[in-house]
C-alpha cells in the first residue's frame, strides 16, 4: 500500500519524466529519408529515367515524318535552312522505316524492334520542346528544372519530399559508365540537406565489387562499428549542442549512418550476378543494361529513384551520321525491353514510373559545315522532341501531341520540360508548387515558377 502523498508525488514526478521524454525526442534529428505522407494519393512509388544523354533523333525513333521523305535532299519548302545551334542544309529523310505495333498502332521505328513489343504498354510525347540547343542547360533544366547550376535535382526534391521506402540504401541512385557532359552537379541536392544528394556508381566495371570503394570496414566488426558511431554521435550532438545547428555537420552524420547500413544490403542489391545466367543475357552485356538490370533490382528494393544514364559523354549526339543510333538502339532495345517485361511481371509496373529520353531532340535536316566529316546527321533541336514514359498512372499505348510536317518544332499540345517535371511529381502524389524549400529569403521549386501538369497522357 501506498500513502496518500507519495502516490502524489509519485505521479507528479511521472507526469515531469513524459515531458522530459518529449523534449529528448524532439532533441535527435528525425531521420530525413523517413517515408513522408505525399500531398494526395499517389499513382506512383519509384521513378526509373533511363537518360539517352546526347540527344536522340525524334524523326528516327518515336515521331515518323512521311514528309521528310518526300521532300529529301531539299530545302525546307518554307522560311529556308533551319535556325538552330549549328549550320544545316537540305532535308535528311529517315534511314529507318516505322511499322505500327501492338493493337494500339503506335508507330516505333525499326530500330527498337524489342521495345516495339511493348507499345501497348507506352505513352509517346511527341510535343516536348526546351529552352537552348545546349547540352549543358538543357541537362541541367531536365535535371534541376533551370539552365544554370545550383539547384536540387529532381531525385533530390522527390527524397526530400517523399523520403525513401529502404533505409538501408539511398532513396536517389545515379548509374553511368563514366560521367554525362556535365556530370556530378546534375545530381546535386544544392542547398536541399545534403542527404537527398543522389549517390553516384560508375557502371564501367562489371565487377560488382568495384562499384564501391571502401564499402567493407576490414579492421572492425559491425558491433565495434556500431560502438565508434555511437561516441561519434554522441561528441556530434555534445557540439550541435553548443554550437547550434549545422547542415553540413549533420550531412557528415547521415552519411556515415547510411554507409554503415549499407554494408549489409548494397553488396547483394547491386550484384547482378545473383540473377539467373538467361536473365543477365535477356538484359545485355552492356553498361546501359546492367544498370536498367540493376535499377529494377533497387526498385525491387525500395530506392525511390534510379536514374540511368546510357554512356559516358553524350553518345547519342550524331552530328556526323544517324545511321549510328542502330548500334546504340541495339544496345538499349534490349535493355529497356526486358525491364519493362520484369517489372510488368512482378506488378511493379503499375507502381513504377518509367521515363525515357534525352536533353533534346534533333533536326530534320542534315548538319553541314564545321568539323562534321560525313554529312549525314543532325544537329541539336530543342524546339520539338520526343519523350516515351511507361508504367503508373501512364495512359497506354498513346501518342500525344505533334511536331510540324517535318518534326522541327512542337506545334499541338506542346509539353515544356517544367510541365513533364511537374507531371512526374503529380505522379508521385506530389504538387509541384507546394514542394518548395525556403533558401536565401525565397522559396525555391523544381519548377521555378512554371509548369503545369499534362492531364492528356494520365490514365
Amino acid at each position: 500500500m501506498i500513502d496518500r502523498r507519495n502516490l502524489l508525488q509519485t505521479v507528479g514526478a511521472g507526469f515531469g519524466w513524459t515531458g522530459l521524454q518529449h523534449v529528448l525526442r524532439a532533441s535527435s534529428p528525425p531521420n530525413p529519408l523517413a517515408v513522408k505522407t505525399p500531398h494526395f494519393q499517389p499513382q506512383a512509388k519509384h521513378v526509373i529515367w533511363l537518360f539517352l544523354n546526347g540527344g536522340p533523333s525524334q524523326v528516327d525513333t518515336f515521331d515518323p515524318k512521311p514528309a521528310l521523305t518526300k521532300y529529301h535532299g531539299q530545302p525546307m519548302p518554307s522560311g529556308g535552312n533551319l535556325k538552330t545551334e549549328r549550320k544545316t542544309g537540305n532535308l535528311l529523310k529517315s534511314p529507318f522505316t516505322f511499322t505500327r505495333c501492338g493493337q494500339s498502332g503506335l508507330e516505333i521505328s525499326e530500330i527498337f524492334p524489342k521495345l516495339a513489343g511493348h507499345a501497348d504498354e507506352l505513352c509517346v510525347v511527341r510535343s516536348m520542346y526546351a529552352d537552348r540547343p545546349n547540352h549543358e542547360p538543357s541537362l541541367f533544366l531536365w535535371n534541376c528544372g533551370h539552365q544554370l547550376p545550383g539547384r536540387p535535382s529532381m531525385g533530390s526534391w522527390l527524397t526530400y519530399g517523399l523520403g525513401s521506402e529502404n533505409q538501408d540504401l539511398p532513396g536517389y541512385i545515379v548509374l553511368c559508365p563514366g560521367l554525362p557532359v556535365v556530370g556530378h552537379q546534375l545530381w546535386s541536392s544544392t542547398f536541399l540537406p545534403a542527404i537527398h544528394q543522389g549517390t553516384y556508381l560508375n557502371t564501367t566495371d562489371p565487377d560488382p565489387r568495384k562499384l564501391f570503394a571502401n564499402i567493407r570496414n576490414t579492421s572492425l566488426t559491425p558491433v565495434q562499428q556500431r560502438k565508434e558511431l555511437d561516441l561519434l554521435a554522441a561528441l556530434n550532438r555534445h557540439h550541435l549542442d553548443k554550437a547550434g545547428a549545422d547542415p553540413d555537420l549533420d550531412a557528415a552524420i547521415q552519411s556515415t549512418e547510411i554507409a554503415f547500413r549499407m554494408q549489409t544490403e548494397a553488396p547483394e542489391a547491386f550484384d547482378i550476378t545473383k540473377e539467373p545466367a538467361a536473365v543477365r543475357e535477356r538484359y545485355g552485356e552492356a553498361a546501359f543494361a546492367r544498370g536498367c538490370l540493376m535499377a529494377r533490382r533497387l526498385v525491387e528494393r525500395g530506392v525511390r529513384m534510379v536514374q540511368v544514364y546510357f554512356g559516358n559523354f553524350q553518345p547519342w549526339d550524331n552530328h556526323d551520321d544517324i545511321e549510328l543510333h542502330r548500334p546504340l538502339a541495339r544496345l538499349a532495345d534490349s535493355a529497356i525491353s526486358s525491364l519493362l517485361s520484369d517489372l510488368k511481371a512482378s506488378g511493379l509496373l503499375n507502381e513504377t514510373l518509367v521515363i525515357i529520353g534525352g536533353e533534346f531532340g534533333r533536326t530534320p535536316a542534315m548538319e553541314v559545315g564545321g568539323l562534321i566529316k560525313v554529312q549525314n546527321g543532325r544537329d541539336h533541336n530543342n524546339h520539338g522532341f520526343s519523350y516515351v514514359l511507361a508504367g503508373a498512372g501512364i495512359r497506354k499505348g498513346f501518342a500525344y501531341g505533334a511536331t510540324d510536317d517535318f518534326g522541327f518544332k512542337a506545334v499541338e499540345n506542346r509539353v515544356h520540360i517544367h510541365d513533364m517535371q511537374a507531371t512526374i511529381l503529380h505522379l508521385l502524389g506530389l504538387d509541384h508548387k507546394r514542394l518548395t524549400y525556403r533558401y536565401s529569403g525565397r522559396d525555391f521549386r523544381l519548377t521555378d515558377v512554371e509548369g503545369e501538369v499534362v492531364t492528356g497522357i494520365l490514365a
